[in-house]
């Protein structure tokens, strides 16, 4: 090849390094990214697909900003330029707009929704009115007209739309610099002036979230079966994470089943939340007041158990996947009926749960139990007396607690769990007599602004965390009593009950560890070093996410608990992950489990100190039995819920041109590469001509 030919191609090279380089930066110039946006899934159970999706390569409209209701007819009949990207405020993200979008889905592209920087006045749920209606104990074969919320409607202000299936994707707009640019956008070139459409170039948007899975469950397990690749793709996961249970007195967990002579009291509550969008379940009222108030009673409980152990025993659980059809308690009375748990339901004496408690009326309580069970006279007096134990543990504190003055079923609760296999005496602790107080029942704004959880200004980050607030004192009021009362029903001494209070300080620490940071000096301390990367400097997501690994809120949970209630071991690191004391320990980890956590920092130290803490704190799956072990993907008596897989979410808004010029300007390009190729075939054909150079003879001399 001579010199001239490889001219030739470094040249071509380097045109096209050139024409990568700068594709990039015209894309640049042509997109405006959205940094923080959180999409609309799509979820699907045995019947049905809710949620929301994009088409494969995104979904394209022009923005428009809804300023009221009676504004729709522009996106739904009038504007001249469909399909229309809506950007709603958050006032306006109800269910008869939403529905009126739906049904009109041609002319919409897809919804934005601008979240506030605070919570609005009036209350917002896009939960059902009837939570988990179809899964609890009311049913056609137990009690019907307490079936499907006929009694008492639960959640009236709820709207559904979560349960909504949407052909359109929708945001949440989370960052005020995206919603700045794109209302400038809007204004710039797409709003409505003296009642003229507006003119090209208009303001666009593209939102990506396609959802691989479709139908229901059954047909995307089926599709996730059939995959034969080498690196196959699944379509959807089943929704699911890890329970947390410990228990006051060590239990052997390699002997599943029954326990002779051994009685539990379960102490229960729930770890999870949701709302409409992705990974944004602040839950504060719904999920964080109910499991903070357990974990402060079991801290109460620890050192008088210890000095004066009850005759029962007692079983924290704490609950995942409670919002979908009960997933954790669920798999849990599944495992116990079926020898799979450390106990089963004949050694259960009675369960306690603990609900909503953050938002008390006048410190009061109330304490709701099944009027089918107590039919039963023997069921009827252990719920008395289960009672009476928590209306006399009040003693002196701010708190009161009463039982509805008319017959009405359980609120949804994990409890309605283990009536549906058995008659177990038990009530449920809330802050509400009938309707939930709860104005936010899960949404995005049930978060800590919801629970009053607030700091004096100019605090550090260091203060707000040792700050005792007001709602951490009613939490540990509340606290107290439960702790006192389980002390009592586990058949505690009475003389006892003066000393257990719990520590407001430490609820404090947990409020702000949750519903405003995990990342603190305080949870660094009691969480291993390879957990510690994960604590994040914003409120934990209480979404229960799918069946890969345990989720933030489990971890937290598990490591809380275990400090909470376990005691310090003078073992070695190495023994202590070894879960052992000794070398020659073999049977501690049947018992106990050992955790290495970090520690402190000591004042001027490169390294934390680290110490082991031993405790009963285990986990135990909190996945459907649909899906382990049965693989029954249209069953009717446990959760079918799966989350369908993605690839790409993002949103981006650039200007659109009229449909004209784009014909001109394919046209033209058209042209362009037609008259190219035509120049190249004639430079092709004269080539011999045009590039031939006079070559010296070979014998030439000089």
């Amino acid at each position: 090849m001579d010199s001239l030919s490889n001219k030739w191609i470094f040249n071509v090279l380097l045109c096209l390094c050139f024409i990568g380089a700068g594709c990039t930066s015209v894309e640049k110039k042509i997109y405006v990214h959205l940094n923080y946006t959180v999409p609309c899934v799509r979820l699907l159970n045995a019947t049905h697909q809710i949620g929301c999706q994009s088409s494969l390569s995104g979904d394209v409209g022009v923005l428009h900003v809804l300023e009221s209701e009676e504004n729709l007819d522009f996106v739904l009949q009038t504007g001249l330029h469909p399909p229309y990207m809506v950007i709603l405020e958050h006032q306006l993200f109800t269910r008869s707009i939403m529905m009126k979008l739906k049904n009109n889905s041609s002319r919409v592209a897809g919804v934005a929704v601008v979240a506030p920087n605070a919570n609005p006045t009036e209350g917002v749920s896009p939960h059902t009115a009837c939570p988990n209606e179809n899964s609890g104990v009311y049913s056609e074969s137990y009690d019907p007209a307490l079936a499907h919320c006929n009694r008492t409607l639960w959640n009236p202000l709820g709207s559904g739309l979560s349960y909504e299936e949407y052909d359109f994707p929708i945001f949440s707009l989370n960052d005020d610099n995206d919603t700045r640019v794109i209302r400038e956008c809007y204004l710039d070139h797409n709003r409505v002036v003296n009642g003229s459409n507006p003119q090209y170039p208009l303001c666009a948007m593209q939102l990506y979230s396609h959802m691989s899975a479709v139908t229901n469950t059954a047909t995307c397990m089926r599709r996730n079966d059939i995959n034969f690749s080498i690196t196959p793709e699944y379509v959807c996961d089943p929704l699911g994470d890890f329970n947390v249970w410990a228990t006051t007195r060590p239990l052997n967990n390699t002997a599943k089943g029954h326990k002779m002579w051994e009685s539990v009291v379960i102490a229960a509550a729930r770890l999870d939340s949701r709302s409409f969008f992705f990974n944004i379940a602040p839950g504060a009222q719904s999920a964080a007041s109910g499991f903070l108030t357990l974990l402060a009673a079991a801290h109460a409980l620890r050192n008088v158990i210890q000095e004066a152990p009850p005759n029962r025993t007692i079983l924290y659980a704490f609950f995942q996947g409670e919002t979908f059809d009960y997933i954790g308690s669920s798999r849990m009375v599944y495992d116990m009926e079926n020898e799979q748990f450390v106990v089963d339901l004949d050694n259960v004496h009675s369960v306690l749960e603990v609900g909503q408690v953050g938002l008390r009326a006048d410190s009061q309580l109330w304490l709701h139990s099944d009027p089918v069970s107590r039919r039963n006279s023997s069921i009827d007096d252990e719920v008395k007396t289960l009672v009476e134990n928590v209306q006399s543990a009040v003693g002196t504190l701010n708190v009161s607690a009463s039982e509805p003055a008319f017959s009405q079923p359980l609120p949804p609760s994990s409890f309605q769990r283990f009536l549906r296999s058995r008659a177990v005496p038990g009530v449920v602790l809330e802050d509400h007599q009938s309707e939930f107080r709860n104005r936010f029942y899960e949404s995005m704004y049930d978060n800590a602004e919801y629970l009053s959880v607030s700091y004096p200004q100019n605090m550090t980050e260091e203060e707000q965390l040792q700050f005792v607030t007001d709602t951490a004192k009613a939490v540990a009021d509340v606290a107290t009593m439960v702790a006192r009362a389980l002390y009592k029903q586990a058949g505690g001494d009475q003389s006892q009950l003066s000393g257990i209070n719990a520590d407001a300080q430490i609820v404090s620490q947990m409020l702000y560890s949750f519903l405003i940071k995990s990342n603190n000096s305080w949870m660094q301390q009691i969480v291993p070093a390879d957990l510690a990367d994960h604590l994040k400097d914003k409120a934990t997501n209480f979404y229960v996410g799918v069946t890969q690994q345990p989720s933030e809120p489990t971890h937290l949970v598990q490591h809380l608990l275990a400090n909470l209630t376990g005691s310090v071991v003078n073992v070695t690191q190495q023994d202590c992950q070894s879960q052992r004391t000794d070398e020659s320990d073999t049977e501690s980890k049947h018992m106990y489990t050992y955790m290495w956590v970090q520690g402190a920092m000591p004042p001027n130290a490169t390294q934390r100190e680290g110490y082991c803490v031993r405790s009963t704190v285990r986990l135990s799956k909190a996945l459907s039995p649909a899906f382990d072990p049965l693989r029954e993907f249209t069953s009717t008596d446990y959760s079918t819920w799966t989350e369908s897989r993605w690839k790409t979410i993002k949103g981006r808004i650039f200007l659109v041109a009229s449909h004209e010029l784009e014909m001109v300007t394919l046209g033209v390009g058209v042209g362009v590469l037609l008259t190219s190729l035509l120049l190249i075939y004639v430079l092709s054909s004269k080539a011999d001509i045009l590039f031939s150079s006079q070559r010296e003879p070979t014998n030439a001399t000089y």
